[in-house]
């Protein structure tokens, strides 16, 4: 036992956890924080100037390396701001530990805030502390919450005492965290027998194959199953989009995916697979048809049979699920049932065949348009990146023209927003180039999300951290329209056109100019053949660049 300051306390903490960025924006409340970071050079304060830039480079940078983030906002009115993106945070399981200081615990009668109230709902555990001696337990505990399957967001506030009062402490870290569960035995033998017999079995994937590097096992049970494989959610590395098997990312929950998703007679979820940003279904329950066995696995019990009825639910870590189920399949598997798998996979091979026809047809379709289309945008964009360039995907409107011209085929590729806040990007790229500081990283954002967090481009600047921005600049809320026209027709089954409302931007947002204002190169591209030269010259300076590209925004 060592008597030290809880900010000290703090600092030796971090340090026995493995941090090496603080991502932040400090007030008052954090002063002892602060004045401690002076004596430690080794922990590296990423300073933001809103909030909601830090949760988003928290987020990329836990996600690439698979290490819980750190984060220390403002008392109640920094962490306010942080919330929207924290949401994200904790619907895609992201491990990190957001941090704030609070007013002395004898402030009572002043009026303080309860801070962990503020985030309990978007968080695994939060708790305030208000003793010195409670601050290497709380942080140890912290991380371990974090990084334990169902990964997730933790909270722990600082209440000024906590930080400025001594007290004998022990600095420990958190344990390694190896938490693979198997599954149990008998939902493997239940699955199995499902599986073994399906006719038409659709394999449907979620983040946690890539949480749980579980890429090449998905790949090996699809194969083995003869199954199409459709992405619920890709943002990141779950499966290989060139796989002759892999039909596509969709959302569950619209009329379209249900329908197909409806014609297996048995369908693998694997992950929080089942979660709609599908507003307008009012029934609740069951989306799929009654004919349709579902097995479902996740290393989350709240997640397993949640909406969806379940006939096999299996908790346990998705690598390991998958392994066992592969066996267990080959065994189970009669021989006319492998043929049969055999015949479904070179049916598939057409229809892949047939779906990159279509992307190519569409490109040269819409090749020569003014403005520019997205797929030209795209197509230009992977044409002139680096075999090993890490895609940050914030582009919302624009993400079908991403999958469409790029081929994600390895771990790390890709990471995309999560949870429905937009914002995520422009910090998402920082923390994504700071946990890939020897590959180049370009972060595809749409103009109405960048606009949440433009005040990153300083960061950028201040840091020096060369990540390369792409706005997609539609001077549109594109989705907003989408989702209205769908709105009108299957809800209020009305052909009326709308006038969206809000939904524009009649002064077009200068994404490339404010990146002037803050220190980052900035250029505005209307003409596609520029994509080319500006795109290699960004990612060769070695300095932060904003590429404000025009595109299309009609519907």
């Amino acid at each position: 036992m060592v008597r030290m300051k809880g900010s000290r306390a703090l600092m030796e903490q971090l340090k026995a956890e493995g941090v090496e960025y603080i991502f932040g924006n400090p007030g008052t409340s954090e002063s002892a924080i602060m004045d401690e970071l002076e004596d430690y050079p080794e922990l590296k304060y990423v300073l933001v100037t809103q909030e909601g830039v830090a949760m988003g480079a928290a987020d990329a940078y836990a996600r690439a390396t698979g290490k819980p983030a750190f984060v220390n906002l403002h008392i109640e009115t920094g962490l306010a701001n942080g919330i929207s993106l924290l949401h994200n945070a904790n619907e895609g399981g992201t491990p990190l530990v957001l941090t704030s200081g609070n007013k002395d615990m004898r402030k009572l009668v002043e009026g303080r805030t309860e801070l962990d109230e503020m985030v309990k709902r978007f968080t695994k555990w939060s708790v305030e502390l208000s003793h010195p001696d409670q601050v290497p337990g709380a942080i140890r505990r912290a991380f371990n919450e974090a990084k334990t399957p169902p990964t997730g967001p933790v909270y722990v506030g600082f209440s000024a005492n906590a930080m400025d009062g001594e007290a004998d402490v022990e600095i420990v870290p958190s344990p390694p965290g190896r938490y693979r569960i198997e599954p149990d035995a008998r939902a493997v033998g239940e699955a199995t027998k499902l599986l073994a017999k399906a006719k038409n079995p659709i394999l449907l994937i979620g983040d946690r194959i890539a949480q749980s590097g579980a890429t090449e096992e998905a790949v090996r049970l699809a194969e083995v199953l003869g199954a199409k494989v459709y992405a619920a959610s890709f943002s990141e590395y779950n499966f290989p989009i060139g796989h002759p098997q892999f039909m596509g990312r969709l959302a569950y929950g619209f009329p379209e995916p249900n329908k197909i998703l409806s014609a297996a007679d048995v369908l693998l979820g694997v992950g929080n697979v089942f979660t709609s940003y599908w507003f307008f279904d009012t029934q609740g329950g069951r989306t799929l048809s009654p004919s349709t066995k579902i097995v479902h696995i996740d290393a989350s019990g709240q997640v397993v049979g949640k909406s969806e009825p379940t006939d096999v639910g299996m908790i346990g870590d998705p690598k390991m699920a998958l392994t066992t189920l592969a066996e267990a399949l080959k065994s189970e598997m009669s021989g006319s049932a492998k043929e049969a798998a055999k015949g479904r996979i070179a049916a598939m091979s057409e229809e892949k065949d047939a779906q990159n026809a279509a992307w190519e047809k569409k490109v040269k379709d819409r090749w020569d348009m003014t403005p520019m289309s997205t797929e030209r945008m795209m197509t230009e964009v992977a044409a002139n990146i680096p075999s090993n360039t890490v895609v940050v995907d914030d582009s919302v409107t624009t993400r079908n023209s991403v999958f469409g011209a790029i081929d994600f085929d390895r771990p790390g590729s890709v990471f995309g927003e999560r949870g429905g806040a937009i914002g995520w990007g422009i910090g998402g790229g920082l923390g994504a180039k700071l946990a890939n500081p020897d590959k180049p990283v370009i972060a595809i954002v749409g103009d109405g999300s960048s606009m949440m967090t433009v005040q990153g481009f300083w960061t950028a600047a201040n840091e020096n951290i060369p990540i390369v921005y792409l706005i997609c600049n539609n001077q549109t809320y594109r989705v907003l329209k989408i989702n209205m026209n769908v709105y009108k027709n299957i809800v209020l089954k009305d052909s009326k056109p709308s006038k969206f409302m809000a939904m524009d931007f009649p002064v077009p947002l200068d994404l490339a100019g404010m990146a002037k204002a803050m220190g980052v190169y900035g250029k505005k591209i209307s003409d596609p053949k520029d994509i080319g030269p500006e795109l290699k010259k960004a990612l060769a300076s070695g300095k932060p660049a904003v590429l404000d590209i025009s595109i299309d925004g009609a519907l």
